[in-house]
């Protein structure tokens, strides 16, 4: 595991050979905007009074607004209303962040491995102190549940303290020398200016685990966080301050993403791009990146597959699967996107499953015993209505043309049964085909909405947990990520098809498997095409294990 930590690590950084010899959309301020509830400006207020609701950017040590004076919403997802407003920051302000992580990379970059691990240390540290506060913080801007939310924090926070660790362990290479009066050594050292550009569905945790290798090793950082959910980032960066990261080091600008993106990608000084988010996105990052010749790190979109065999431990199986499937309201990048169940277990885990499920609570994040909170915005709810639409209409486009071959059939047999009788001198016969085979067609050959399927009645961005049968490959909800809470189930008959069901997608981040057979489950994980497995086990992220896909 270390090995492959390390590997992160290097990629920040460059080998010396030593020879002796989003585009997101915002919400710009208006007069109209709504107001801010009491709950909501209680919570704001002891954020505020803890120093952690920051709401402009960080460049140079110095917080800073948009030079135009512009400024964007910051939304609660599960109200609509109005947190803050933030700096609608650009290219010049980027530009000058830029600048300044240049100029802190030689000061910074030439502490001791010692030194930058206790910043690191302090800064977890004060990470932890304030769990409470910044799970208040990400739920208010998010939308995840509190418990969540402070879990959020907990495992953002320990890629710094590993990282803080790990800065002492960036470790070299002697090289045997093919001449005697030689000797080969490699250095391990920071590439320099990193700019990280995070989505907002972790907007801690996707933040940490970039800068913390990045700082470990000695490079600075340019943070582009999400316009939906910047405070996390920037209070984090406010214990950055406290935690003695000198300024310069760590700066954060959020606002116009097109703008920003590229001031990061023209400029020279800008080393390294590391991104989380959208295929799409990334496409244009890497493509981007050429000009310059950057070095590019990205995590983009997921398929998941969740494989569940007959001889699979059925609570386990549900369990696991609906951890893997609606945390975060089905809003990760490892979420289980297709729940492929063998027909042996395929009734009973459905009952199962869409029981589990069932009893999902939905609600304000802040409201006791609530699991699931709204997606992040209107954009989110109409994709998810989109997916199970187009599953609903394909289910009764299949369910018609198979009725209409069925009935040609009929048709034909009733002819042919009709002359037989008539050759005979009787009459009679009735259609062979009644009702019964209709109801089996479309129980087993059409998907159908098992449960959930709607807005919830809470209104806002609150959508039903959702568990779709019999889906097919047909179906958007079985090809792309639907980043919503809802489960599409599909069956199978062998293991083979089973394997090339899951494989069949140009996405290979993270996959889950569901049996009790040791010989299975390393033929099955090793088949499948993805950089994380997870074998009855439905959370699989951590931060001393790699993190990504294929």
């Amino acid at each position: 595991m270390k090995v492959a930590r390390l590997a992160r690590m290097a990629a920040m950084a460059r080998n010396k050979l030593l020879c002796s010899s989003h585009l997101a959309s915002m919400h710009i301020s208006t007069p109209t905007s709504r107001q801010i509830s009491m709950k909501t400006e209680g919570l704001t207020a002891r954020l505020n009074s803890a120093g952690l609701l920051r709401t402009q950017g960080l460049i140079g040590g110095k917080w800073t607004d948009a030079y135009d004076g512009k400024t964007i919403q910051v939304l609660n997802p599960a109200t609509g209303e109005v947190v803050a407003d933030v700096p609608c920051m650009g290219g010049k302000e980027t530009n000058d962040a830029i600048s300044s992580a240049h100029d802190a990379f030689y000061s910074w970059s030439n502490l001791t491995c010692t030194e930058r691990s206790k910043h690191l240390r302090t800064w977890y540290n004060l990470l932890i102190s304030h769990k409470e506060e910044l799970g208040q913080l990400i739920t208010l801007e998010q939308g995840k549940p509190l418990k969540e939310a402070i879990g959020e924090v907990n495992y953002g926070a320990s890629f710094i303290e590993f990282f803080a660790e790990e800065a002492k362990r960036v470790y070299g290479d002697i090289i045997p020398a093919t001449l005697g009066d030689r000797r080969l050594l490699v250095l391990k050292q920071p590439v320099g200016v990193v700019g990280a550009i995070t989505p907002w569905n972790f907007p801690l945790a996707m933040i940490t685990r970039k800068v913390g290798p990045a700082l470990a090793c000695g490079c600075t950082v340019v943070i582009k966080p999400s316009e939906l959910t910047p405070l996390t980032a920037l209070a984090a960066a406010e214990l950055a301050l406290q935690a003695g990261i000198p300024p310069g080091v760590l700066n954060v600008v959020m606002g116009n993403a097109p703008d920003i993106g590229n001031a990061l990608l023209a400029s020279s000084q800008v080393r390294k791009i590391t991104f989380t988010g959208s295929t799409a996105v990334g496409k244009k990052l890497m493509e981007g990146a050429a000009g310059t010749v950057k070095r590019v790190s990205l995590e983009l979109g997921g398929n998941a597959p969740c494989i569940i065999f007959d001889d699979a431990d059925l609570d386990v199986a549900v369990k696991g699967s609906l951890a893997a499937k609606f945390r975060n309201s089905g809003q990760t990048c490892v979420c289980a996107n297709r729940l492929i169940v063998q027909e042996g277990i395929y009734d009973k885990f459905a009952e199962a499953f869409s029981k589990a499920v069932q009893n999902l609570q939905v609600g304000d994040g802040f409201s006791e015993g609530v699991v699931q909170g709204p997606l992040i915005n209107e954009s989110a709810v109409q994709k998810v209505e989109s997916f199970v639409q187009d599953a609903i209409s394909k289910q009764m486009a299949m369910v018609l043309e198979e009725l209409m071959a069925m009935r040609k059939d009929n048709s034909a047999e009733k002819n042919k049964e009709n002359n037989r009788e008539e050759s005979m001198g009787t009459l009679g016969g009735k259609g062979i085909l009644g009702g019964a085979p209709k109801q089996n067609l479309i129980g087993n050959e059409g998907s159908k909405v098992l449960l959930g399927g709607k807005r919830h009645s809470l209104g806002m961005t609150f959508y039903e947990p959702t568990v779709i049968g019999d889906v097919k490959s047909e179906m958007i909800l079985s090809r792309e990520e639907v980043f919503g809470p809802v489960a599409p189930l599909m069956r199978f008959k062998t293991e083979e098809e089973a394997i090339s069901i899951a494989n069949n997608t140009n996405a290979g981040l993270a996959a889950y498997i569901f049996t009790n057979n040791i010989q299975r489950s390393w033929r099955v994980t090793e088949a499948l095409e993805y950089g994380l497995v997870g074998v009855n086990e439905g959370l699989i992220s951590t931060e001393v294990a790699p993190f990504g896909g294929e």
